[in-house]
């Protein structure tokens, strides 16, 4: 991997979570490849408009702005176009000033296997078997809604960016969501305060949570433009072994909201999050009405 993506937040993107390709992937599932790709040379020069993940990955570049000469986010659109076709997304890229400059085109095949490639940090798509493989080869990775939270043409570049995760299957491994769900919630309780001062073992999330206090260092602390929060349904006493596992870590996540069974929109929506990472459906349907949402799948093991 070359040095200059090492040090940086490295996002994968589908085109389909950049840009609204709503209409493009209808005529791909009515009508078949061929046509899909005749559409597309047809509208070359067709602005797209913005998909459910343009505002975050505008976000996100805006952060090499702030230091000039010294990248912190890397933006790969990676996509199972072929070269042809992509001509129209980069047309896009290039009218909104997107500083995207690299791309994986796989023409048709699965993405996985190229995400080691990029050393991806995030990978967002729309398409669930994609992320599922992602998720499954150990990277963070979200099937993102399609929802009416996208960015027009005028609206301003975010200034903070604010990105809110759940804890269990998350950020952490999904070890103590499974005996919430095979033996019910006083077992997981007992096992959870019998185990507080274990550190909880790494989810697919928490590299990437890493990662980002890493680059909110660099900045000083009144002026961080990116900030974190953990939305989780977990009380007390099951809140202090996620607490002590961040301090394990050695991360500090700016704003953390132990719910206990409270719905978690209202949170969402006080804290602003420009994204929710949460595996339960329940959880991102509700948030989904009021800010942008990706659901993680459980990892399959071979």
């Amino acid at each position: 991997m070359s040095s200059e993506l090492e040090s940086c937040l490295v996002i994968g993107v589908s085109s389909r979570a950049l840009f609204d390709l709503t209409a493009e992937n209808e005529v791909y599932e009515t009508n078949g490849l061929q046509s899909y790709r005749e559409y597309q040379l047809a509208h070359e020069n067709e602005v797209l408009l913005p998909g459910p993940g343009f505002g975050l990955i505008r976000g996100l570049l805006k952060l090499n702005e702030l230091t000039p000469g010294k990248r912190k986010s890397e933006v790969i659109i990676m996509s199972r176009n072929g070269a042809d076709t992509s001509l129209r997304i980069f047309n896009s890229v290039e009218h909104y000033g997107l500083d995207i400059t690299r791309a994986a085109l796989s023409g048709g095949k699965l993405l996985a296997p190229y995400l080691k490639a990029f050393d991806v940090d995030l990978f967002l798509s729309l398409d669930a078997v994609d992320v599922q493989n992602a998720i499954n080869n150990g990277f963070a990775a979200g099937t993102i809604y399609e929802n009416n939270f996208t960015c027009s043409e005028d609206t301003q570049p975010l200034e903070v960016i604010r990105i809110a995760f759940d804890g269990d299957a998350v950020l952490f491994s999904d070890e103590s969501e499974q005996i919430y769900q095979t033996q019910g919630l006083a077992a997981f309780q007992a096992h959870e305060k019998e185990n507080a001062k274990n550190p909880l073992a790494e989810g697919p999330f928490a590299k990437l949570l890493k990662t980002i206090a890493s680059i909110q260092a660099q900045f000083e602390p009144d002026n961080v433009p990116i900030r974190t929060a953990l939305v989780t349904a977990r009380n007390s006493p099951a809140h202090e072994r996620v607490v002590r596992t961040l301090m394990a870590w050695d991360v500090r996540i700016d704003e953390a909201f132990f719910l206990g069974g409270v719905s978690k929109h209202e949170v969402l929506r006080a804290f602003g999050a420009h994204i929710f990472f949460d595996d339960q459906d329940m959880h991102l349907d509700s948030a989904a009405q009021y800010i942008p949402v990706a659901k993680v799948p459980y990892r399959v093991k071979p």
